[in-house]
């Protein structure tokens, strides 16, 4: 869910423009899922920049504050998630924690670093949502625990039903900044890409694992 498209537009422009994501419709990436991609997503890249980074961690802060102000923690993914949920929790005045893809084999074993106690509430930052699959794991390892997640904050995603549907049998909110529509929009306003382009960009949203061929092709 977008709450604030205004923001989605001006950030999805500032993606592009920083080269955080990537459209290449006649030359497509390869995911390490074996998926064929017209897009390379790699939020990482807004850490560089100050003022879009402050932007990102002001609307997250924002949503927090109107959604969910009584959470307890903010909680990061492993590792792209940590430095933003550093600064929206810092903005907060908020405990901070963050959560491993599994637990260290050394040590205290720990998945969850930071804490987030039995009882209390926290909101996931994530930077980007494809399936899904590494923000639910996230979610199930926080309430194994005994927290409760208020919902899940993602800088960018591609809206495949597939991770739609999860955070719907999850029951757990899923709110993005920005996603994969507005970011193709504003690539068509900006001169990015042609008519086929989006005819190629489109199938490819709607058919993710077979694409560039049609599920009839199969």
């Amino acid at each position: 869910m977008i709450i604030n498209t205004s923001f989605a537009r001006e950030l999805a422009a500032h993606l592009l423009d920083i080269n955080a994501v990537v459209l290449r419709p006649n030359e497509p990436f390869v995911w390490t899922s074996g998926w064929n991609s017209p897009i390379y997503c790699d939020n990482r890249l807004t850490l560089r920049y100050p003022e879009i980074r402050n932007k990102i961690e002001n609307e997250f802060t924002n949503i927090i504050l109107d959604k969910f102000p009584n959470t307890d923690v903010i909680t990061g993914t492993a590792t792209a998630g940590i430095p933003h949920a550093a600064w929206v929790a810092s903005n907060l005045n908020k405990p901070m924690a963050y959560v491993r893809a599994k637990a260290k084999a050394h040590g205290m074993g720990n998945q969850i670093e930071g804490g987030v106690k039995k009882g209390e509430s926290t909101v996931v930052i994530e930077d980007l949502i494809s399936t899904g699959g590494s923000a639910i794991s996230v979610i199930e390892a926080l309430q194994f625990v005994g927290a409760k997640v208020d919902a899940v904050l993602s800088i960018f995603t591609y809206g495949f039903d597939k991770a739609n549907d999860r955070f719907k049998e999850a029951n757990v909110e899923l709110y993005t900044l920005t996603d994969y529509k507005t970011l193709v929009n504003v690539a068509i306003e900006k001169g990015m890409i042609d008519g086929e382009d989006l005819e190629l960009l489109s199938s490819w949203r709607d058919h993710p694992a077979v694409w560039p061929d049609s599920p009839d092709k199969q």
